[in-house]
């Protein structure tokens, strides 16, 4: 195989099923050699089974690629340390981490309880810090011995994370903060080499499959569609941007969340200050009632769950 990953080493979080999966497949596609994790484990993270990441890497060996399956638990420490090394010692060294792995307790916030929290910021947050931080580390010492890196990170956030979506607290602000992980990562290793993005994705997945939002989108998108046989919200249309991401042709690009959803790409643009009040000096409780409500009256609205301004 060949492309524009040709060579690559990759490895890829939760890649035994739709969003990773595809993206497994797309980076061997291009020439990648790929090591398939995933826990197997159920939508909410309970479980386990060594099947659908050993299945992902026996199709792309079936079509002529090079993979591996690796299934430890990425939220922890020795999983993901272990993670890196499988792709250092199995191809001999490692160009792109894509941060994937997920899973969802969606509850409202009255109702979450202490351990739904919890596990969604583990393997969400946590799941995303471990593969990157001993990347990180691998290709720190890299640079250190003289060694040029055109490496790459490429994590997950959500369009519940960076425009919200109510009854996922957990999972909202896990995403949110893989978007400003991902921008603070961006600045500290560009010294080595090293890339740092993040996608914000729409796709129909076992991950999705119950939310509302998700099935209007894909139904819109099917009607304005001149062709019936796309897959406007399918989870391969997510994968070329990631692989794209993961090329040597993305160097230029560092520090950005992309919204990408079908055939549709946008740079997400984070927090910016708005309109602003100073009085060079410090404000009375009292006096804010005047001024706040006012700075708000001017400010842009928060965005919907497609991104647009409501």
């Amino acid at each position: 195989m060949s492309g524009i990953c040709e060579g690559r080493i990759v490895v890829i979080t939760g890649a035994g099923g739709g969003i990773g999966r595809q993206h497994a497949l797309a980076f061997a596609a291009e020439g990648a050699k790929v090591v398939v994790n995933d826990l197997g484990g159920s939508r909410d993270g309970t479980g386990a089974s060594a099947g659908p990441a050993q299945a992902v890497a026996e199709e792309i060996k079936a079509a002529g690629g090079e993979a591996v399956a690796h299934t430890e638990d990425i939220s922890t420490w020795d999983g993901s340390l272990s993670l890196i090394q499988t792709a250092v010692d199995t191809f001999g060294g490692l160009d792109v981490v894509v941060n994937n792995a997920g899973i969802l307790r969606d509850r409202m916030l009255t109702n979450m309880t202490e351990a739904e929290w919890d596990a969604v910021i583990k393997v969400h947050l946590k799941g995303t810090f471990g593969p990157a931080h001993h990347a990180a580390a691998y290709w720190r010492d890299r640079s250190k011995a003289g060694e040029a890196n055109d490496a790459r990170i490429i994590n997950t956030s959500s369009p519940s994370g960076i425009f919200g979506n109510v009854g996922q607290t957990n999972y909202g602000a896990a995403k949110a903060g893989i978007a400003a992980f991902t921008v603070i990562a961006a600045m500290e290793l560009s010294r080595y080499g090293v890339t740092v993005n993040a996608i914000a994705p729409t796709a129909l997945t076992r991950m999705t499959e119950d939310l509302g939002f998700v099935k209007k989108q894909d139904e819109d998108a099917r009607e304005a569609s001149q062709d019936e046989a796309w897959n406007p919200l399918g989870p391969e249309n997510i994968s070329p941007l990631v692989v794209w991401l993961g090329s040597p042709q993305s160097s230029a690009v560092t520090g950005r969340v992309f919204s990408v959803a079908g055939g549709f790409i946008s740079v997400a643009e984070g927090w910016v200050n708005g309109p602003s009040v100073d009085r060079q000096g410090k404000w009375e409780p009292g006096e804010l009632g005047e001024v706040i409500p006012d700075l708000v009256a001017k400010a842009a609205t928060n965005a919907d769950m497609q991104g647009n301004r409501r």
